[in-house]
Formats: structure tokens, C-alpha cells, sequence
């Protein structure tokens, strides 16, 4: 149920003309969007820590199924706007609001990843994309604007762990046989013929993960929000609020618990390839793994997310680009029409090469 009386929230008046200061994207300052005025974001005294994941059970915060949405008042016309985001805008003047961390009942972001590209590099990031997808519709290609643009922190859970992990599998030899047969014109032939000899194995080995990336937040496709990597993560900064003031940012319905659960499924393909190397031979077969993961720690970091849609043949498509590189990933259109000629053309270049080698064989 939402808190009639609605949160805390913290905004940043400008200087200049007492309207309020906006975190500019390429910089480490926040600038008025009326009259231009700057303010630094101070660094703070300390650093991004990683939290041990023991503790997770005395860290202040609610389960996310009982936190409704929050209720924000604007200090500039006092309108109140219910969202889930812990950042936003107000919906009527658009005055920036950042929720006070004490107030979303939730772990508090330990680092951030503040915003690089501006809204010019999204648009150029936008168009090379769309040029470069040869199996969309030419008009694509003249898409030029969006249909609208959001600068969005995403949540993201980071994992560390020092992992053992103890495999049973089959190492598997290559080794040669000659055969007879019989060829097509009734001549007895040998060739050589390559089996595999497999034998039992078995071990240990040990890996050190760090900051294995896991979504904290459903609301934009997981899939897409994962292609946007790598991140640069190690340009990330404590977490300020001020980095957040004219953007949203999402808050995160994913549970620590439960991004551990994933962060060891994404964990398990290279710990079965570490095993694959161990075992060695010419070919592995892995039968079982048992990892034990030690000196567990997680940290709650706010990546930024660029959130685009454009509209092609009347249908709103959404597009992801990264805040920092400008990799995007998203939704495009196909063109049947390409898409058969390129079909027609290997079809074509597969007979015409079948034609050849049947007068070779002919002449």
C-alpha cells in the first residue's frame, strides 16, 4: 500500500537562478538546463567496499514484495508523485527528485557508474546502429529521432567469491585403426579411421571470481541489459545521490539471495571449461561438478542505461544503450525482402559452385 505521507526526498537548488541542478552526463558536476549554472560533485572519503555476504542477514532493509510504490512531493509546485523509481522527475514541472536513501527500505547502492554519453551521443549511437543492420529495412536507415529518450540507473548486483570445485568426469584419447571396405566400383580399399579411447578422471580446481554481474531489476529485458556488457566498472565511483538528480533510477526487485543464485549459474560455465582443461586428452566428457564457494562478497552498483524507442511502420521499438561505451542492444525489424534475396543468393552460389566442380570432374 503506498505511504499517503510520502518519502523523503533530496533535491539541488541552483545557484544562479534557484532552480534545480541536474547531474551533467561526461562530467563530475551538476549543471542547471535553464541558466548554465555549475556545481562540482565533490568526491567523498572512502571507498567502493564489498560487503560480505554473511552480513546480509543484519543489513537493514524490507523484503521487496512489501515495499509499495513511493510518493513524492515536489518542493518546487508541492506535487505528488507516486512512482517505484528511487529517482525521477516530477510529473508536472519536472523539477529532479532523488529519494533519501534512508527512506527506499531497501540496501543502499554501494557504487555508481555515472552517465558518459549526453543525449547528442545517443543520437549518433542510435544512427550507426540502425545503419548497420543489413537485414532491416532500408528506411530504417532515415530513422533519425526517438520517439523519446530516458537516462536510466539500472541495479546491478556484484559478486565476488573464491571458489573449489570437485569434478568427476572421462578423459577421452584419439588413436587410429585401419579398416577395410569396399569402394563404389567393388575394389577393396583400407583407410584410417580415428576412435576414441576414454578413461575415468577425476579432480579438484579453484577459481577466484570477481564482480560477476547479475540485473537487479526486471523492468528492462535481462537479455539485452546483459549484451550491453562489458562495463567498465572500474571507473565507478561511491555511490552519491547527486549523481542521480535528473535521471530516473530504477529500484531493484531482485533480492541479494537470489542474484547469488544466479551470479553461480553464470559462475558454473567457467568452472565446467576450467575443468575441461584439467582433465585434458583430446576430447572431455564432465559428469558431475560440486563447487564450495569461500569468502563471499556482494555489493548493490547503479549502471547507466540509456532507454530509447523509436517508431518504425507504426510500432513503437525500444532500444538499450550504454552509458558509458554506446554498445547498443534492442528491438529492430526485419526485411522479408532482404532476407529472401540473401536466401536466393546462396542458393545460387551453392549450384553455381556445384556446376563447376561437375565440368571439372567432366573435363
Amino acid at each position: 500500500m503506498t505511504d499517503p505521507r510520502g518519502v523523503a526526498s533530496q533535491t539541488y537548488p541552483c545557484g544562479g537562478c534557484g532552480a534545480r541542478l541536474e547531474f551533467a552526463p561526461g562530467s563530475t558536476a551538476m549543471r542547471c538546463p535553464y541558466c548554465g549554472f555549475q556545481q562540482e560533485i565533490h568526491a567523498v572519503d572512502r571507498q567502493v567496499r564489498e560487503i560480505a555476504y554473511a552480513d546480509l542477514a543484519v543489513l537493514p532493509r524490507k523484503p521487496v514484495g512489501t515495499i509499495g510504490a513511493y510518493v513524492f512531493q515536489c518542493p518546487r509546485c508541492a506535487a505528488r508523485t507516486e512512482t517505484n523509481e528511487t529517482a525521477t522527475l516530477c510529473q508536472f514541472c519536472g523539477t529532479p527528485l532523488v529519494i533519501d536513501d534512508a527512506a527506499t527500505g531497501q540496501i543502499v547502492p554501494e557504487a555508481v557508474l555515472p552517465f558518459l554519453l549526453d543525449r547528442a551521443a545517443v543520437r549518433e549511437a542510435m544512427r550507426g546502429w540502425t545503419s548497420s543492420r543489413w537485414f532491416a529495412p532500408s528506411a530504417l536507415k532515415k530513422v533519425s529521432e526517438m520517439e523519446s529518450t530516458k537516462s536510466t540507473y539500472v541495479p546491478h548486483w556484484t559478486y565476488d567469491s573464491q571458489t573449489v570445485s570437485q569434478y568427476r568426469g572421462q578423459r577421452g584419447e584419439y588413436y587410429w585403426v585401419t579398416e577395410s571396405y569396399t569402394d563404389g566400383d567393388g575394389n577393396r580399399q583400407t583407410r584410417r579411421v580415428r576412435r576414441i579411447r576414454w578413461r575415468s578422471a577425476q579432480g579438484t580446481v579453484s577459481r577466484a571470481f570477481d564482480d560477476v554481474l547479475v540485473p537487479g531489476s526486471f523492468v528492462l529485458p535481462v537479455k539485452h541489459v546483459d549484451e550491453l556488457a562489458p562495463w567498465p566498472l572500474l571507473e565507478a565511483v561511491p555511490y552519491q545521490p547527486q549523481f542521480l538528480s535528473g535521471h530516473s533510477a530504477l529500484r531493484y526487485d531482485v533480492e541479494p539471495e537470489a542474484g547469488f543464485e544466479e551470479a553461480k549459474n553464470r559462475m558454473a560455465p567457467v568452472i565446467n571449461d576450467d575443468c575441461r582443461r584439467d582433465i585434458g586428452g583430446d576430447e572431455q566428457r564432465v559428469g558431475s561438478v560440486n563447487t564450495q564457494h569461500h569468502d563471499v562478497t556482494f555489493k548493490l552498483m547503479l549502471l547507466p542505461i540509456w532507454v530509447a524507442t523509436y517508431v518504425y511502420a507504426g510500432r513503437n521499438w525500444q532500444i538499450l544503450i550504454n552509458g558509458r561505451t554506446g554498445e547498443v542492444q534492442g528491438q529492430r525489424p526485419w526485411s522479408r525482402t532482404k532476407i529472401a534475396l540473401a536466401v536466393i543468393l546462396g542458393i545460387l552460389l551453392v549450384a553455381a559452385v556445384a556446376y563447376l566442380l561437375y565440368l571439372r570432374d567432366v573435363l
